[in-house]
């Protein structure tokens, strides 16, 4: 066996026997951590999925070797993969992320896929769609429906000013400049114009859902080193979400599209109060793998 393989089956124990990986996280076995962190080690920024279907290993130098050691270090000691890396694979694209924003997950892809469902249909028998997407964070949202649907014009926010530098950077990336233009705000300000109200056709959302007193008990993994305004949505998690709901009737027009996430059981309460609310003349649940309400779209 040659020192490379020998290097490889070594690291491999070290990894199996050390690394947690998470329940949303599967994709980030010992064999794919290790692969992804061998790329970085020698130049080449890949996401984990991106590291599984790369093929054969580079050959790593001694100086390269010591990157890689240091980088298993810094993956057992808790830091998220894509922050060492990089790089996230979401909806078939590689983005850039970074701890300014939450890492893409690939739950989100539930509400991308309906998203872009509802945006297809709607550029089908309208032109010049207006698409807002808050809560942006990395920008994957936007990115990905702009990427596949033409004539859409797209706006993002965030309330985190760094989280708007990195989806910046995403669209840049994706040369999308031209159709989506990122904004720094809280939720729905920075769209308070006349531009914007009663004639957006779609408007998404990952809000933070987590309750305020469970964002320190989550995984040490998540909670030392993504940004607590991703999870936090107050004392019951739904802050934000009471806010959107709330909010977004001024801004769709007729016929227009509200797409959200929720998080694991709140999805019952939410749409007992937009019936109540009575803006909405359709209220549709997405279930997850589990049966699980994970995504609500409403229209109105």
């Amino acid at each position: 066996m040659n020192s490379q393989g020998e290097l490889w089956n070594e690291l491999i124990q070290n990894l199996v026997h050390r690394l947690d990986i998470l329940p949303d996280k599967q994709e980030e076995t010992p064999e794919s951590t290790l692969s992804a962190l061998w790329w970085k080690a020698c130049g080449k920024s890949l996401s984990v999925i991106a590291a599984k279907k790369s093929g054969d290993l580079p050959e790593i130098s001694s100086g390269q070797k010591k990157v890689l050691h240091e980088l298993i270090d810094r993956r057992l000691s808790g830091v998220p993969l894509a922050h060492l890396t990089g790089r996230q694979h979401f909806m078939g694209l590689e983005l850039l992320v970074s701890a300014d924003a939450l890492v893409p997950r690939k739950e989100t892809e539930l509400l991308v896929g309906e998203a872009l469902e509802l945006l297809k249909k709607m550029a089908s028998e309208k032109d010049h769609l207006i698409y807002i997407d808050v809560c942006t964070g990395a920008g994957n949202l936007p990115v990905s429906l702009v990427s596949r649907v033409s004539d859409v014009k797209a706006f993002a926010a965030d309330l985190s000013v760094d989280a708007v530098r990195l989806a910046q950077e995403n669209v840049n990336l994706f040369n999308l400049g031209e159709r989506i233009k990122v904004l720094e705000g809280d939720l729905l300000s920075p769209f308070e114009s006349e531009e914007f109200l009663g004639k957006v056709d779609l408007l998404t959302c990952n809000p933070p859902y987590i309750s305020s007193g469970k964002v320190a008990d989550m995984h040490s993994e998540i909670s030392d080193h993504e940004p607590d305004l991703a999870f936090d949505g107050g004392p019951f998690g739904i802050a934000i979400l009471r806010k959107l709901i709330g909010e977004a009737p001024r801004y769709l027009r007729p016929g227009g599209w509200l797409a959200f996430e929720v998080g694991l059981g709140q999805g019952g309460k939410m749409l007992k109060r937009m019936k109540k609310k009575n803006d909405y003349q359709v209220l549709r649940p997405v279930l997850d793998e589990n049966e699980d309400i994970r995504v609500i779209l409403a229209q109105m």
